[in-house]
């Protein structure tokens, strides 16, 4: 059994900075080319781009229990969340659209109602258009979250796995039921539920709770319900993860632990959410001015480091640290409060 007392894993670091350059690499030429076809851009198409979302949700799960075994209540977990995403979320979207209105890049714009509704992070489940496109990802956590806080509240986590085995098993009844309404599968994430299965899965043997062989046949299951439900590629895509994530919990993986790509890693949230229409506008203004798309490709690559790394440093880190400061506060006084109230007869 793979030993519990290991600290942060860098690799996990390094997985995510290598997810972000695979999201700009593909955002910043296939994506590009397909919004403003009209434009000069870099003269490649990055394979299997859509596939990074799949990483990111993968270690999600992985990474869901770093925060699951520091809370005691649904409000710690909410708050926990609130802090790690919201203040960094609401920078990089007012940010994202000052550019966009200064740029005039009426092709990315969304009307005032949307933007308000953006503001609540929850635009998704009302279908609502993003300020910016990456965001839609920010949808299926919201989601994931809650479906784990319910197994945490409700269930426990430590029989996790045959609830993982019921989990997968209701995404089956999406394959037989394709119109099943559209919100049922978003808040119970069957589209992506086999990934964040799999980073569970490895989270529970890297920790020590689990064995290899006890997993291999709930992550049998998890590749099975790709296999039936997605395409040839998809499956492979969760066979390599499945592979990556085995190869990460025994070390095999520390080659990747490299600096640069475990800073991104650190970064990679705010990263991820100011590159993509930023960088659009960007490029566009370059492409205009008549410079090469090579050069407006690394221009927006900067520029989109620089604001990430600014909206790390200031935001992301500063105000979530400051929020849970403010929640450990307010919770250890609690009991104090009430031990001095007096008692009424």
């Amino acid at each position: 059994m793979v030993g519990s007392s290991r600290g942060r894993l860098t690799e996990l670091d390094a997985l995510r900075g290598i997810g972000a350059l695979c999201v700009l690499t593909f955002h910043y030429s296939t994506r590009f080319h397909e919004l403003f076809p009209q434009a000069s851009h870099v003269p490649f198409s990055f394979p299997g781009g859509n596939y990074r979302v799949l990483l990111f949700f993968t270690i999600s799960g992985f990474a869901i229990f770093f925060t699951l075994d520091r809370i005691r209540t649904v409000a710690d977990f909410v708050v926990n969340r609130f802090a790690r995403l919201y203040p960094a979320y609401l920078v990089a979207m007012l940010l994202t659209l000052s550019i966009e209105y200064v740029a005039h890049a009426t092709q990315l714009l969304i009307g005032p109602v949307d933007i308000l509704a953006n503001i609540t992070m929850l635009q998704g489940f009302a279908f609502i258009p993003e300020v910016d496109g990456a965001y839609w990802t920010l949808t299926v956590e919201i989601a994931f979250y809650f479906c784990m806080i319910a197994i945490w509240k409700f269930v426990g986590i430590r029989r996790l796995e045959p609830i993982l085995a019921l989990w997968l098993a209701v995404r089956s009844v999406y394959w037989f039921w394709p119109d099943m309404p559209e919100r049922i599968v978003m808040l119970l994430v069957l589209r992506y539920t086999p990934f964040f299965v799999i980073g569970m899965l490895a989270y529970r043997i890297w920790s020590g709770q689990r064995t290899m062989r006890q997993q291999m046949p709930y992550a049998a299951m998890a590749l099975l319900s790709i296999a039936t439900i997605e395409t040839w590629d998809v499956t492979i895509v969760g066979c390599v993860l499945v592979a990556a994530f085995v190869a990460l919990i025994h070390g095999h993986m520390r080659f990747l632990s490299l600096r640069p790509l475990v800073w991104l890693g650190g970064i990679s949230y705010s990263f991820y959410l100011i590159h993509q229409h930023v960088g659009f506008v960007v490029m566009l203004e370059f492409a205009k001015a008549g410079y090469s798309p090579w050069i407006g490709f690394a221009a927006a690559f900067l520029v989109a480091l620089t604001l990430g790394t600014a909206i790390n440093r200031a935001v992301e880190r500063p105000a979530g640290e400051a929020i849970i400061a403010w929640w450990k506060r307010r919770r250890e006084a609690q009991p104090v409060a009430a031990d001095a109230a007096p008692s009424r007869s």
